[in-house]
């Protein structure tokens, strides 16, 4: 049997969106890959494949003009950063000293007017230079020619072409003495194109480097070595060689190495990246600990269980990546727009020069309107518009323990007119708790609760979780009452524990009429607590409702949000939690699939509905909502049900969640309208359309102006990253 594989490798040489769109649909073609998406911004490609080899798909991207650099691990330092940053400098210098030569005689400065020959010969050799410095766009625009997939590089490489060529024709032109050609070269222009794509791209690059700080910090939270205990001595070891079930310590102000479970010790420890809960969290014997958590004020032992890439951190990476990887439907109409962006853009180029000649035009002039409008032209700015809010937005929600599994989340949850939600586990947390008891004994409460939860201890009955396990006393003569509760002996007395039927049983009449009466109304399980044929203590059991529940219900109703209460839980119960919630609409004793059935009710009525569940009845539910959220316990990040997995249980980030997205596609219909109105602008000026006013444009201001294009829409992306969730 063949089985479908996924693996994200690392792209390099990726420039524009016509890059990873030209990409990704040649990979679509080749045998064996099912699917592909590819990230620009990550410089990532998401592969599902069959029946090949990796190196297959590493010689398809070869094959399209890219390199594959591995598998997706970790992201690139800024050491070539550095290195870029270096040569612009140098480059800097010997462009003002280029410009310096060909504009001198502008400013009736000293010049090689008087040197034509010497003029041409240092410009030829300025060009070269420019030339090794910008050989990778060139090199990158011919090879996406060839694959059919032309890009930016393709349109510069075009312009950077044509200029060269027509200025060799003007040196050769020069050499047999015709010296109006003196000042018709294009060498300049050329290398200035190439110098401000490059400066463009560099701070292009630090700029994007920032919108992906939340998920670079999530992929370098695990620290790189790991202290192993062996024949009672600590030895260093690094993380790879880290096996399962392995003895590891960790000391204060050490980080957690490994997904593991205490075996002994006590410390606080900061979850924060995994919840986004800066509150310290205690472990001691029996507590998971997550890798990258940071070990407060104890020494820990702890027996390694998820190592690499079964931990919950290596977990979390891949699903943010995935998710910014994925693809909303804003997103796929830019990508195919800017697909056809290339074509057009040197068709147009084309129509310039052709017109330009036709109207009488020099071909010196025509051929500078040529190549203005290919430089001028953006897709950068077109492709960059939607992932860059994306990568930041998934980088917010990561960083309010919301994990998102697609992109779509951001898109659909701004639409959000209707949450639905599941009662147990969800509004409340699940597990039976004490809500109020009475004591009627001489003892003390401590002493009263301890004799129960000692009981208890003995019952497989779900009642049972609600009793502490710490500190009991030794029972014997236990028994299990079937339908009525249990009984035992405690030193030398005598205890039952159970409900009315088991008073009836033991023919005890119920002096506390109106404390059950009370604890009734407020949802609960009553337990009597019997000894000596007398009831010494009545205890209130019931599923407490989860921190800010009712918070989270106001908000969504302040923002006209239509929330409705969905479980299988009785009506009684469920009325009660709804009415401490605030919430109206109830359906209850409703089994799974009549949930799932319930929520395709309100699709079909055009809602689109946010359903919050457990991820394990609710299954079938969330799959069917608009956007399906799982409740998780902060290390159970395989929830497939869901598209969302509320990592630290807090569930007014959900309306985290709806905020971003609205903010996120505030930003990113800016982007577009900045994109296509640049374009829209600047196209025209640089074919000419509006020379008889006296403005123009050449093709090193061109240059400019695409890069600066590009950055408006990147610095408008990254303000959201500055604004505030809440």
């Amino acid at each position: 049997m063949i089985y479908i594989k996924k693996i994200v490798l690392k792209i390099d040489g990726m420039t524009c969106s016509a890059c990873s769109n030209g990409l990704e649909k040649y990979l679509k073609r080749q045998a064996g890959i099912i699917d592909v998406n590819v990230n620009l911004i990550l410089a990532i490609a998401t592969i599902a494949y069959e029946n090949i080899k990796i190196k297959d798909i590493e010689n398809y991207i070869k094959e399209a003009g890219f390199k594959s650099l591995g598998e997706f691990k970790t992201f690139d330092d800024n050491n070539t950063f550095k290195k870029e940053k270096k040569l612009l400098i140098i480059y800097g210098i010997l462009l003002i000293i280029l410009m310096y030569i060909t504009m001198s005689h502008m400013l009736s400065l000293p010049n090689l007017d008087n040197y034509p020959k010497i003029y041409a010969l240092i410009l030829i050799l300025f060009s070269l230079i420019f030339l090794v410095y910008g050989f990778d766009i060139i090199k990158n625009g011919f090879k996406n020619l060839i694959h059919q997939i032309p890009n930016m590089d393709t349109l510069v490489t075009f312009s950077v072409t044509f200029s060269l060529i027509y200025s060799f024709y003007g040196v050769f032109k020069i050499f047999n003495n015709e010296l109006s050609y003196l000042h018709n070269l294009y060498f300049e222009s050329a290398c200035m194109v190439i110098y401000f794509i490059k400066l463009g791209r560099f701070i292009e690059n630090i700029s994007k480097d920032k919108t992906k700080d939340a998920i670079k910090s999530l992929v370098q939270i695990t620290p790189q070595y790991a202290i192993i205990k062996k024949n009672n001595k600590e030895i260093k070891i690094t993380i790879d060689e880290v096996k399962v079930d392995d003895i590891l310590i960790c000391h204060p102000g050490e980080k957690i190495a490994v997904d593991g479970i205490v075996i002994s010790g006590k410390t606080y420890v900061n979850e924060s990246f995994i919840t986004g809960e800066s509150k310290p969290v205690l472990k001691e014997k029996k507590s998971n600990v997550i890798a990258g958590s940071i070990n407060y004020d104890g020494v820990i032992t702890y027996k390694a269980k998820k190592i690499g890439r079964d931990s919950t951190i290596s977990e979390i990476v891949k699903m943010a990546v995935e998710a910014t990887n994925s693809k909303t439907k804003i997103q796929r109409i830019a990508d195919k727009v800017s697909g056809i962006f290339v074509p057009i853009i040197f068709i147009i180029a084309l129509i310039t020069l052709l017109i330009h000649l036709l109207i009488g035009h020099s071909f010196n002039l025509s051929l500078n309107y040529f190549v203005t409008v290919l430089v001028v032209a953006c897709p950068c700015a077109l492709g960059l518009a939607v992932p860059l809010v994306i990568v930041i937005s998934n980088g917010k929600c990561a960083k309010n323990g919301l994990f998102l599994k697609k992109a779509e989340v951001i898109e659909n949850a701004k639409d959000i007119d209707t949450v639905v939600f599941d009662k147990t586990g969800t509004l409340t947390y699940g597990k039976l708790k004490i809500n109020k008891f009475f004591n009627y004994s001489d003892i003390t409460d401590k002493q009263l609760l301890k004799i129960v939860s000692s009981l208890e201890a003995n019952s497989s009955h779900p009642i049972a979780t609600a009793f502490s396990k710490n500190n009991l006393l030794k029972v014997s003569d236990f028994k299990n009452i079937v339908g009525m509760g249990i009984f035992g002996q405690i030193k030398t007395k005598e205890y039952y524990v159970g409900n009315l039927k088991l008073l009836e049983k033991l023919k005890i009449k119920d002096n506390h009429i109106s404390d059950y009466n009370f604890l009734t109304e407020q949802g609960c399980s009553i337990l009597y607590v019997v000894s000596n044929q007398k009831v010494i203590g009545l205890i209130g059991v019931k599923d407490i409702i989860r921190n800010n529940s009712k918070e989270l219900v106001k908000n969504l109703k302040n923002n006209k949000i239509n929330v409705i209460m969905l479980t299988g839980d009785n009506a009684k119960t469920a009325k009660l939690i709804a009415k401490e919630l605030g919430i109206t609409e109830i359906i209850a004793d409703v089994l799974p699939n009549k949930k799932a059935d319930f929520i395709k009710s309100l699709i079909k009525d055009n809602k689109k509905v946010l359903m919050i569940g457990d991820g394990i009845n609710d299954a079938v539910a969330l799959v069917n909502a608009t956007i399906g959220v799982s409740i998780s316990d902060g290390t159970d990040v395989a929830v497939d049900s869901s598209d969302v997995i509320l990592m630290n249980n807090d569930l007014n980030n959900i309306i985290k969640l709806l905020k971003i997205s609205q903010k996120a596609f505030k930003i990113i219909k800016q982007n577009l309208f900045w994109a296509f109105f640049y374009n829209l602008i600047m196209i025209p000026l640089a074919a000419g359309l509006l020379s008889p006013l006296g403005i123009v444009m050449n093709p090193m201001i061109a240059s400019l102006a695409m890069t600066l294009s590009s950055l408006t829409v990147v610095f408008n992306s990254l303000r959201l990253k500055g604004e505030k969730d809440a």
